[in-house]
C-alpha cells in the first residue's frame, strides 16, 4: 500500500515539474498572463458584475409585488361620538384582534429616468467589456518588457562570464611571468583587481535577472517561487525595420472606443437628469384580507371572527412642480462632464499619435544603434584579440590590454542594450497600430 501511493504521488508531481522546466517563450508568458494576472482575472469579474447592474436597472421597469400580514391587539378599543336625533352616544369601532394579510402590485407605465438608466445599463456593460480589453493589452505590454529585459540582463552576464574568462587567461599568463621574474607583483595586483571587479559585477547581475525574473512573474500572476527558464533565442537579430505609416487609425484602439463609450454614459447620464422634469405614471393594484375578533384570531382561525376583504386598482400620476433648482444643476453638472470628456479626447488622441511618432524615432536610432555597436564590438573584439596576442609577445603593456576589454565590454553591452530598446520601442509600435495582442498569435 506505501508503494502505491508513493507511485502515485510520483505521478501526480512529476509532470509540475517537466512542464516548469520547459523554456518560456514569450507567447507562453503573454498567454499565461492573460489567464492569471489578477488585474485581468478582476476585469473579467468587473464584466460579470456589469450584467448583475444590467438585471438591477432592468428589474426597475418590471412589475413590482410584495405583501404584507399583520396582526394586531387592540387592548383598548377606540370609541367615535355619534349625534343620534340631538343625543350624543359613544360607539366603539372594531375588535381586540384584527390581522390582516395582502398584496401590492405596481407597474411603471411611463417613466424616463428607469428607460433611460435601461440604456446607460446596457452601454455599461459595454464599458467593462471595453475596460477588460485594455487591461489585457497593458498586462501583455508588461509582461513583454520585462521579459526583454530579463533576457538582455542575461545576455549582459553572458557578455561578464566571457570577460571572466578571458581575464583567467591572463592571470594565468601573468603569474606564469611572475614566476619566472618577466613580470611585477603590481600587474599581478591589477588583474586580480580585474577579476574581482568582474566578479562583483557577475554577481549583481545575478541578483538583478533574478529580481527581474521575480517582477516578471509577478507580472504574469505566477508565484514568485515557481522556477522558470527562458530561451536565448528569443532575443533575436534586428537588421531592418518594419513597415511604417505616416499616421495610424485610432477607431480600432481600445482607448478610443472607451472614450466613445464613455461619452454616450455621459449623454444618456444628462438624459436621464433631464428626465427629471418629466412626468410618471405608474399602475398601482392591491388586495388585502382582514380578520377581527374578540378572541386570538388570526385570518378567520376563530369562528367567531369576520373576515372580510378588500381590493383597488389605479393610476398614480407624479408631476415634478418645483424642487429648488436641483434638476438644472444636475443636467449643467452633466454639461461640465461632458466638455471635460471632449479635452480628454483631444489630451488621449495626441498621446496616441505621440506614442506612435515616438516609438518610428526610437525603432530607427535603436536600428541604427545596432548597426554601430554590432561592428563596434567586432572591432573592439578584434583590438582585443590583437592585444592580447602582441601582450602576450611582450609588444603592449597590461594597461594597454586591459583597455582593451573593458572597450569591448562595454561595446557588447551597448549592442545589447540597443537590442532591448528595439524590442520595447517595436512593443510600443505594436500597440500604437492597435495589435498588440498578435504577440501571442
Amino acid at each position: 500500500m506505501v508503494k502505491l501511493l508513493v507511485i502515485l504521488l510520483t505521478v501526480a508531481v512529476l509532470p509540475k515539474v517537466v512542464v516548469a522546466q520547459q523554456p518560456l517563450t514569450l507567447k507562453d508568458a503573454l498567454t499565461f498572463a492573460l489567464q492569471q494576472n489578477t488585474k485581468v482575472r478582476k476585469s473579467k469579474l468587473d464584466i460579470e458584475g456589469g450584467r448583475y447592474k444590467v438585471q438591477e436597472v432592468r428589474a426597475q421597469a418590471l412589475p413590482q409585488l410584495s405583501g404584507n400580514v399583520g396582526l394586531t391587539y387592540n387592548a383598548i378599543i377606540g370609541q367615535q361620538v355619534v349625534d343620534f336625533g340631538g343625543q350624543l352616544q359613544t360607539l366603539k369601532f372594531g375588535q381586540k384582534w384584527n390581522s390582516t394579510a395582502g398584496l401590492q402590485l405596481s407597474q411603471q407605465l411611463f417613466n424616463q429616468q428607469v428607460f433611460t438608466g435601461l440604456q446607460a445599463a446596457r452601454s455599461s456593460e459595454e464599458y467593462y467589456n471595453l475596460t477588460s480589453q485594455l487591461t489585457e493589452e497593458q498586462i501583455l505590454e508588461l509582461v513583454a518588457n520585462n521579459y526583454y529585459q530579463v533576457l538582455v540582463n542575461r545576455e549582459q552576464l553572458n557578455v561578464i562570464d566571457k570577460n571572466i574568462k578571458n581575464v583567467k587567461v591572463i592571470e594565468k599568463i601573468i603569474n606564469n611571468q611572475y614566476e619566472n621574474g618577466l613580470a611585477k607583483k603590481i600587474d599581478v595586483d591589477r588583474i586580480k583587481v580585474n577579476l574581482t571587479n568582474l566578479e562583483t559585477q557577475r554577481e549583481q547581475t545575478l541578483n538583478a535577472i533574478t529580481q527581474l525574473e521575480n517582477q516578471l512573474k509577478f507580472s504574469m500572476g505566477m508565484p514568485v517561487n515557481n522556477e522558470i527558464i527562458l530561451p536565448a533565442t528569443e532575443l533575436t537579430e534586428v537588421t531592418q525595420l518594419p513597415v511604417f505609416t505616416d499616421s495610424i487609425s485610432l477607431a480600432n484602439r481600445t482607448e478610443i472606443k472607451l472614450l466613445n463609450n464613455q461619452d454616450k454614459l455621459l449623454s444618456l447620464q444628462r438624459k436621464a437628469y433631464v428626465a427629471e422634469y418629466y412626468p410618471s405614471l405608474a399602475l398601482t393594484g392591491n388586495y388585502t384580507y382582514s380578520s377581527q375578533s374578540n378572541s386570538f384570531d388570526f385570518l378567520t382561525t376563530n369562528a367567531s371572527a369576520i373576515g372580510f376583504g378588500s381590493s383597488a386598482i389605479g393610476l398614480t400620476l407624479k408631476v415634478p412642480i418645483f424642487n429648488g433648482f436641483l434638476t438644472r444643476s444636475k443636467v449643467r453638472q452633466a454639461d461640465v462632464d461632458i466638455a471635460k470628456a471632449k479635452e480628454d479626447r483631444k489630451e488621449t488622441t495626441n498621446s496616441l499619435n505621440l506614442a506612435y511618432e515616438n516609438a518610428k524615432i526610437q525603432l530607427r536610432n535603436s536600428l541604427n544603434t545596432i548597426k554601430a555597436q554590432k561592428k563596434n564590438a567586432e572591432l573592439a573584439d578584434e583590438i582585443y584579440r590583437s592585444t592580447q596576442n602582441n601582450y602576450n609577445n611582450g609588444l603592449a603593456t597590461l594597461t594597454d590590454l586591459l583597455d582593451t576589454e573593458s572597450s569591448l565590454t562595454e561595446a557588447q553591452n551597448s549592442y545589447t542594450q540597443a537590442l532591448l530598446n528595439y524590442k520595447i520601442a517595436e512593443i510600443q509600435l505594436i500597440k500604437s497600430n492597435g495589435n498588440i495582442k498578435s504577440l501571442i498569435q
